[in-house]
């Protein structure tokens, strides 16, 4: 077996390097977005003088409108939707953390019992000639890896959370100066928080497995069984977030929409709607925050399955330390491929029309698939020995690097497909989200007829792109390859999720641009990058299903090799049982997460309701409402509501692993990946068809959309009511699903050590 071109030395350089480079430039695109001020000109010369020689500030379009007026509201607009979002994260976090100091103890109690506390080593579990490090260590290691992901979970959601409140008012500003100025600030905004996700995962990885490896020595196999914990930290962080998050945003969202524009007939984001604050910063905390959660869970997991299997593959057992890293190098290559790609968007291209939007951010993907592909061929040749062994159930399978190129390769371009599907069934520009935009005409019941049977219909591509991908890794690399494919879907976190933050920023920056009063032609500028924006984010949510469905099946492979179980056998009733459950859990979620919303959403509506009835001169626009109740009823209902969805999908895998053991355990994962992928992609898919149909109504842009409308038609509330109904499906339960089914997965794999020894209790009797 050749040894791989690349030396060790090279490896502890390159990760490292393209991970501090993300950072950098990350940096980079703040400092460009921070050079539009929010403050107006000091030197205070007329608003119309302002026209030349002031670069950074305004240039005043339109007539009649005080500049300075104008500024000074954004920045009052910005601060309270910030002040909101801070104030919410802190209080999540409060509860989350205790949540993070319980369940460590959890890990460090159930894994340490597993030999009685032992400080002895044991032999290893994969090679019984050789002596391991005790299982006391794995535990606290374990621990120590778990509060790491968290942690790091948590400043990736909230840093995302800090950049998107600070980019929207200035988003607002630059569409005064055109589209493509927006767009470029916007998407900055973006990239800075995609990058500094990306690297920040990567860096954190990276340097705990090299202080871990100063303990575990040459135990491979204990030092990344205890690396897994990463991924289970980010995940459970993720979790909360994504729900919190989701159930916050969407109770503004539907309060907002049923009184506002249903009941009372007027806009979007009207500053007489007293929900019209807890709606931007729901923007913020559900899809920003959240989102950089679930993917950094993501990529954490995918990194730490393709690890555990390589420790006891020939990387490990050999101590190939560079073939061991090729997943860190494969993020760390797509960390430089974002980079250039970013440029294309940013740099070398600019938008001069609003119909350029929706293909640069298209062109963003396909670039950057392009350029990953060639970036992939790299690593895989210099990286990698030509031939090597891979760990497959009990055998080890001969596999070369030009295999383990095409698992990655696989899952890349199979991410693009997802990602390409989704975009045809959520775009209004394609035929699916017209034909939901007409079925409007005989009213809101035709329009969720269509909208369900849009999202049912849009699963099946993608499940086939999944089904090639697993079939063509697992054919050449195994549970490995599986693995890899997943971090090939993930390997352009930073440009994937650039474009997913551009869509929220986007939206902020319209909902400002109405409350400070611009003009009509500034709020058709922001509409215009909202609407892509909605498509990007369905986009987002098909990569971050898909990429989850990959990982939890790679996570799944390492518990069931970790739990010592020979075959997985449906027939057999411990099995099957656990597979029917495991097939109920994403609908019991679900029910719960949906459930949560129309509570607090109802509390919404009454409140929203009571303001407009009980605040003399609120509808005239002489009054102001009283924001802050929302935000403050948002915040309450979605912490509250957050702990029951969390407890079912972090106490599952603990209660059946214990008592029914983990042949029964492997039926609950193995039926929970395969129902909540579809659920998940049918509601993300289904709620951002029946949003689009709404805007492609207001829009008004064909001679089809014009018949349907205007705002305030009969057609145009129908669209409403649909829009209403898919907000929480797109963004509360079909997102969280994804952590549901991968959360799982990376907790029975963590824990297998201990189901393995002292699980399933009730067939002991």
């Amino acid at each position: 077996m050749a040894p791989a071109i690349l030396s060790t030395f090279a490896t502890e350089i390159i990760i490292p390097v393209c991970s501090v480079i993300g950072i950098v430039f990350s940096l980079l695109q703040w400092l460009l977005v921070s050079r539009v001020k929010l403050t107006p000109d000091r030197n205070g010369p007329p608003a119309n003088n302002n026209k030349n020689g002031y670069d950074d500030y305004l240039i005043e379009e339109e007539e009649g409108v005080n500049d300075h007026n104008v500024v000074v509201k954004c920045a009052e607009i910005q601060n309270a939707i910030s002040e909101g979002a801070t104030s919410f994260l802190f209080t999540e976090y409060q509860y989350v953390g205790i949540f993070m100091v319980v369940f460590a103890i959890l890990i460090f109690l159930f894994l340490g019992s597993v030999e009685g506390f032992s400080t002895k080593s044991q032999k290893c579990t994969y090679d019984a000639t050789m002596m391991c490090k005790p299982a006391l260590a794995t535990a606290a290691f374990s621990t120590i890896a778990f509060l790491l992901g968290a942690i790091t979970s948590i400043i990736s959601g909230f840093l995302g959370m800090k950049i998107a409140t600070y980019a929207n008012a200035r988003t607002t500003l630059e569409a005064r100066k055109g589209v493509g100025k927006a767009f470029v600030t916007a998407f900055r905004s973006g990239a800075v928080m995609g990058f500094l996700l990306a690297a920040n995962g990567l860096l954190v990885l990276y340097i705990a497995i090299n202080l871990f490896k100063l303990y575990y020595g040459d135990d491979w196999e204990g030092l990344f069984e205890a690396i897994t914990g990463y991924g289970l930290g980010g995940s459970s962080m993720a979790l909360f977030g994504r729900v919190g998050g989701g159930i916050y945003t969407k109770a503004a969202d539907v309060g907002a929409d049923l009184v506002g524009k249903v009941e009372r007939n007027i806009p979007e984001d009207d500053p007489r709607n007293p929900a019209v604050i807890a709606d931007n910063v729901g923007d913020n905390v559900g899809d920003i925050a959240g989102m950089g959660s679930d993917l950094f869970g993501s990529y954490a997991e995918s990194s730490c399955a393709a690890l555990v299997v390589a420790s006891i593959s020939s990387f490990g057992i050999e101590h190939n330390f560079t073939a061991m890293c090729y997943p860190l190098l494969v993020s760390s290559v797509g960390i430089i491929v974002c980079l250039i790609t970013t440029l294309f968007a940013t740099d070398f291209f600019e938008i001069k029309v609003v119909d350029e939007i929706q293909s640069a951010l298209k062109k963003q993907l396909i670039i950057s698939t392009v350029l990953m592909t060639v970036g992939i061929a790299i690593v895989s040749f210099i990286g990698l020995p030509t031939s090597f062994t891979i760990f497959n159930f009990g055998v080890q399978k001969v596999v070369y690097n030009w295999q383990l190129f095409l698992c990655v390769s696989v899952g890349l371009w199979a991410g693009l497909i997802i990602g390409f599907v989704t975009e045809y069934y959520t775009s209004n520009a394609y035929n699916p989200v017209q034909d939901v935009a007409d079925s409007c005409r005989t009213g809101a019941a035709t329009n969720v007829i269509f909208g369900l049977a849009l999202g049912y219909k849009s699963v099946i591509i993608p499940i086939f792109a999944i089904a090639i991908s697993i079939f063509v890794s697992f054919s050449f690399a195994a549970m490995y390859g599986i693995a890899v494919a997943a971090l090939g879907m993930l390997s352009t976190i930073a440009t994937g999720l650039a474009i997913d933050a551009y869509g929220p920023i986007s939206d902020n920056a319209g909902g400002i641009a109405e409350m400070a009063g611009m003009s009509h032609r500034i709020r058709e500028r922001t509409d215009a990058l909202d609407a892509a924006g909605n498509t990007t984010a369905a986009i987002g949510k098909g990569f971050a299903i898909g990429s989850a469905a990959l990982v939890s099946l790679a996570l799944f492979g390492a518990f069931v090799s970790r739990a010592g179980i020979q075959t997985v056998d449906v027939l057999t009733p411990k099995v099957f049982i656990g597979l029917i459950v495991g097939a109920m859990l994403p609908y019991w979620f679900s029910a719960m997460t949906m459930k949560s919303v129309g509570s607090a959403a109802l509390k919404m509506v009454e409140e929203v309701r009571r303001q407009f009835n009980t605040i003399p001169g609120l509808m005239e626009g002489l009054a102001k409402p009283d924001y802050t109740t929302c935000v403050k009823i948002s915040t309450d209902a979605s912490i509250k509501e957050m702990i029951p969805p969390g407890a079912l999908v972090m106490l599952t895998p603990l209660i059946v692993g214990t008592f029914f053991g983990v042949e029964t355990l492997s039926g609950v994962l193995a039926g929970a990946l395969v129902s909540g992928v579809q659920v998940a992609i049918s509601a993300s898919n289904t709620g951002g068809a029946w949003d689009n149909a709404k805007k492609y109504i207001e829009a008004g842009a064909s001679e089809h959309a014009r018949t349907l409308g205007p705002k305030g038609s009969e057609p145009h509330k129908a669209a409403v009511i649909g829009d209403t109904i898919g907000d929480p499906l797109k963004d509360t339960s079909g997102p969280s699903l994804n952590i549901l089914i991968k959360l799982m997965a990376v907790e029975s794999l963590v824990f297998a050590p201990f189901f393995a020894v002292h699980g399933g209790l009730l067939f002991k009797l």
